[in-house]
């Protein structure tokens, strides 16, 4: 009994860094929420090139920074619950096949795709081939999100002008960076200093 009570806090405390932020829409409030995150999200912007406020505008996108988050079941005559469309999951909504390449690549063999640091990584590594395999320039939020969906050799046939559902979901995320932008500029240096974190 007595080590199954020391165990709870513990338990609550795993339970708490898996919960999404509470303002997942204001940039400088998931950072300062999130301990660490930010020196994640910068680790992979020097890593790859990508700038922060995009990748986590893509993420905020795919899961809305839910860690186990999953595509929604197909219906099966309208009710009972079928298989999932796709093997996506985690923070970046990566597919198995892509982790593994993404492994692979980076060399960042233990990656787990519910852990924000690699998923974060994942993103922009992701980006990365996106300029080299399609010429996608890493600042460019709307058309990087458009390789990050259809895929390099999608993008690269140009399967979603087929979608305008899906352009204007990048241009969603395309506004939602640039709002991100915004938000990091005035707090950004806090961040950088831990000022945010200088009382724990």
């Amino acid at each position: 009994m007595i080590r199954l009570l020391l165990a709870l806090p513990l338990i609550a405390l795993v339970g708490c860094t898996t919960s999404p932020p509470r303002n997942i829409d204001n940039l400088c409030d998931i950072f300062e929420e999130k301990n660490g995150w930010y020196d994640d999200a910068a680790d992979s912007r020097d890593e790859w090139g990508t700038p922060i406020p995009i990748m986590m505008a893509m993420m905020h996108q795919e899961s809305r920074f839910h860690a186990k988050a999953k595509p929604p079941r197909k219906k099966i005559f309208g009710f009972i619950p079928g298989p999932r469309p796709s093997s996506a999951y985690g923070y970046s909504q990566a597919k198995k096949s892509t982790w593994k390449e993404y492994k692979s690549s980076a060399g960042n063999y233990g990656a787990d795709r519910d852990d924000f640091a690699d998923a974060i990584d994942f993103v922009g590594w992701y980006n990365n081939k996106s300029k080299q395999r399609s010429g996608v320039s890493r600042n460019d939020a709307y058309r990087l999100y458009l390789a990050y969906h259809e895929g390099h050799g999608g993008y690269n046939r140009g399967t979603y002008r087929k979608k305008k559902w899906l352009m204007d979901v990048a241009r969603k995320v395309e506004r939602k960076a640039n709002t991100y932008q915004q938000q990091l500029n005035g707090c950004e240096e806090d961040l950088k200093s831990g000022w945010f974190f200088g009382w724990f």
